[in-house]
């Protein structure tokens, strides 16, 4: 499944970072520390004024990576890789990158990979 767009329920500390997630009728929890960092977007393409000041989300995407185990999931669970995108000021998150998924499709076209 490659990059893509789509909704998820996201529960922060109170220093900001994703703890819980609920996302397609499942509900998980970290089971790494995640990792953040931001890239710049070509906010003109999609947006016709930015207001003096409105740099903060704008500009840049705040991304995250964090690995997740399913809620009620044994110990050895596999462990599922998302990259997570927030939307600032709104405070929204949405997924926009499933790692694992791309390996699960990789292998169901060649078992041996």
């Amino acid at each position: 499944m490659g990059t893509f767009s789509d909704s998820i329920e996201v529960k922060e500390s109170t220093g900001g970072l994703p703890l819980h997630l609920a996302w397609r009728g499942s509900r998980y929890t970290l089971a790494a520390e995640p990792v953040r960092w931001y890239r710049r977007r070509n906010w003109w393409d999609e947006e016709t004024r930015a207001a003096p000041g409105a740099g903060v989300g704008l500009v840049d995407r705040e991304i995250w990576r964090v690995q997740v185990r399913r809620d009620k999931a044994s110990g050895d669970a596999p462990l599922l890789t998302l990259d997570l995108v927030r939307y600032l000021p709104a405070g929204r998150w949405r997924v926009i990158k499933v790692h694992d998924a791309l390996n699960e499709s990789v292998e169901e076209l060649d078992p041996g990979a």
